[in-house]
């Protein structure tokens, strides 16, 4: 791999865990969120970090293959969009309502994006696949936040 393509890497790999980990920091689960009544199938809060850390750094290295190589990029960065607004809304605005339409059209666009590269960049649909496993565990912690409380 030449530098060029080294550094690409690094700086999407980067990028998108130092923002995803900043957007967590800021909007960590406070006194709020334990309060809720949660589904009994919650991982406990220290999973959360390593979870999310190991998938930013496949989102990035993804989001870099995308950039350089192209292919359904536009999916990429709109599932990202998606991703960073998720803790906002429901930890800092404590709306878990509008978090949960939020992250349902995130599961769409990985969804979509796993079907799209399938064929065309089996890789980054491969690396995809924890991701969306994920995001639908998510899916359902959310809905089930809204449905007990």
């Amino acid at each position: 791999m030449d530098m060029t393509k080294a550094l690409t890497y690094a700086i999407f790999i980067i990028g998108v865990a130092a923002l995803g980990g900043l957007i967590g920091v800021s909007t960590l689960p406070g006194e709020w969120y334990a309060g809720l009544q949660k589904p009994a199938f919650t991982p406990p809060n220290w999973v959360f970090g390593p979870v999310w850390t190991t998938l930013y750094v496949m989102i990035g290295w993804v989001g870099a293959r995308k950039w350089l190589y192209g292919g359904a990029a536009l999916l990429w960065w709109a599932q990202m969009a998606l991703n960073f607004i998720w803790s906002p809304v429901f930890f800092g605005l404590q709306m878990p309502g509008v978090a949960l339409v939020i992250i349902a059209l995130m599961w769409i666009l990985i969804a979509v994006f796993i079907q799209r590269e399938w064929v065309r960049d089996r890789l980054s649909a491969l690396l995809f696949v924890p991701y969306l496993a994920w995001v639908t565990l998510a899916s359902a912690l959310n809905a089930g936040i809204v449905v007990l409380n």
